[in-house]
């Protein structure tokens, strides 16, 4: 293995178009990566939209889910690094800053900076995909105090939280009255789950403690206040308390936040596979098909497909199990990020980019009226999570937890596929399926011992320990 070249794995897949947009969003990717450094308002390396003056706090959350499988060539920590840095002795970490000054980019509509709270689902996923404790205990301090911001500035007497529509960033979303968003609570929800996990971690009883009973008090009031149970969906709340009938994407927060019990999620999951709610040939709608406001040609938030959304969808699905219906939807987005990036020659859009928004129901890119900043093209904090991190995860199925020393394979069909060259810490490690005169049979290779478990369309399950060096199973023999 050549482990002296830092550069990404390599994904094998019977369809080479899914291993080319991978390799590209690498190549592409180049041009998002800031040094930072004395010169610069920012100490560490970030991502960032190339030429932008703005650096977002947003961008840094999501871009770690994907950068965190580049083999250590762009650190998925720094840019997170320099929002903990800009933390006010309050709690505040803002939404934007000025990339020449650091300055706090005002926003009359959101005047806090308010964003959805991610940081604690980021660090968690960062820690199984890094393994750095030490981390975990210098984080959450950072954590803590700003979840007390969030508490402090927009809990409401009801335990609810109300935050401007803009905080959701679903800004043009037919849910003007929302004056409690149902994806905020559910975000803030997640927030405490995930301190509390964190706690877990440092083996930190009061910590782990006091954050499970902040989410399961969340939790309670969004099961109780947003359900609404003939429709069997979670609605935002007007001013007055009262559940507004819009469904909107923002309702599927919950699926990741683990607020609905199994018989709730089931009935939410019916709107993902209903084709006249949210189950548009490229998964899926901001704002439900039925709705008279949706757009076929996306409008911002009344109808395109954001790949973060997409991919919160996927991650909530994961969460109940439905690893089928999650995998299909990734293959299903993908299909339609490749038809837009390789459109037929008559084609009016671009041709070969990858883009912050796409049309539900057929491809190419969303569009919004009277929106020139709308849909930046080759936006990469965005179509990263689908064309890497749902590619590795979803569609090749490998889930990995550094701390436990694990690789859990999800082998839903059996084709050719697989990863090449991943590095978990110091040690790479190689798994591929193929077809041999034996039958298939599944090749891999590592530096250091670890426990591969393997579930093969969901029939057969094995965990096994993988030695240093270079083994091989058949499939027919577990």
């Amino acid at each position: 293995m050549n482990a002296n070249k830092k550069e990404p794995p390599s994904i094998h897949y019977y369809d080479q178009d899914f291993v080319d947009i991978y390799d590209k969003s690498w190549a592409w990717i180049k041009d998002f990566w800031q040094k930072g450094g004395a010169q610069s308002a920012f100490q560490k390396a970030f991502f960032q939209y190339p030429q932008s003056p703005v650096v977002e706090q947003f961008e840094a959350c999501m871009s770690s889910f994907f950068l965190v499988y580049s083999n250590g060539v762009y650190n998925p920590l720094t840019a997170l690094d320099n929002f903990y840095a800009l933390q006010e002795p309050n709690g505040a970490i803002r939404s934007q800053y000025d990339l020449e000054t650091s300055q706090v980019i005002e926003d009359p509509e959101n005047p806090e900076g308010v964003q959805p709270p991610l940081f604690a689902w980021v660090e968690y996923n960062l820690y199984h995909k890094l393994g750095l404790k030490r981390r975990v205990k210098d984080v959450v301090p950072i954590l803590e105090k700003h979840f007390l911001w969030l508490e402090e500035n927009f809990k409401q007497e009801n335990g609810l939280y109300s935050v401007p529509l803009t905080a959701t960033r679903m800004t043009n979303s037919p849910r003007e009255k929302a004056f409690y968003p149902v994806d905020f609570n559910a975000q803030q929800a997640m927030n405490a789950l995930y301190i509390s996990a964190l706690g877990d971690i440092l083996n930190d009883k009061d910590l782990s403690f006091r954050y499970k009973k902040a989410y399961y008090s969340l939790k309670t009031r969004i099961n109780s206040q947003m359900w609404n149970d003939d429709d069997g969906f979670y609605y935002d709340l007007d001013a007055s308390g009262q559940r507004l009938n819009v469904r909107t994407i923002a309702a599927f927060w919950t699926l990741l936040a683990e607020i609905p019990h199994e018989d709730r999620a089931e009935r939410l999951i019916v709107y993902l596979q209903n084709d006249k709610e949210f189950a548009s040939p490229n998964p899926f709608p901001s704002l439900s098909m039925s709705d008279p406001l949706f757009d076929p040609a996306g409008n911002g938030y009344r109808g395109s497909v954001f790949p973060y959304l997409t991919f919160m969808i996927i991650k909530g699905l994961e969460k109940y199990g439905k690893y089928e219906l999650a995998r299909e939807s990734s293959i299903k987005h993908i299909y339609y990020i490749l038809d837009t990036l390789h459109p037929d020659a008559k084609g009016t859009h671009e041709k070969g980019n990858l883009w912050e928004a796409y049309r539900p129901t057929s491809d190419g890119p969303a569009v919004w009226e009277g929106q020139p900043d709308f849909n930046r093209p080759h936006d990469m904090a965005q179509s990263g999570l689908s064309s890497i991190t749902l590619m590795i995860e979803n569609v090749v199925g490998l889930y990995i937890s550094l701390p436990r020393k694990t690789v859990d394979w999800i082998v839903p069909t059996l084709e050719l596929m697989g990863i090449e060259n991943l590095s978990l810490k110091r040690n790479f490690i190689t798994i591929l399926s193929n077809k041999s005169g034996r039958g298939w049979e599944i090749r891999l290779e590592s530096e250091k011992l670890y426990y591969f478990t393997i579930n093969i369309l969901g029939k057969k399950k094995k965990t096994l320990p993988i030695p240093s060096g270079k083994c091989s199973m058949l499939l027919e023999k577990l």
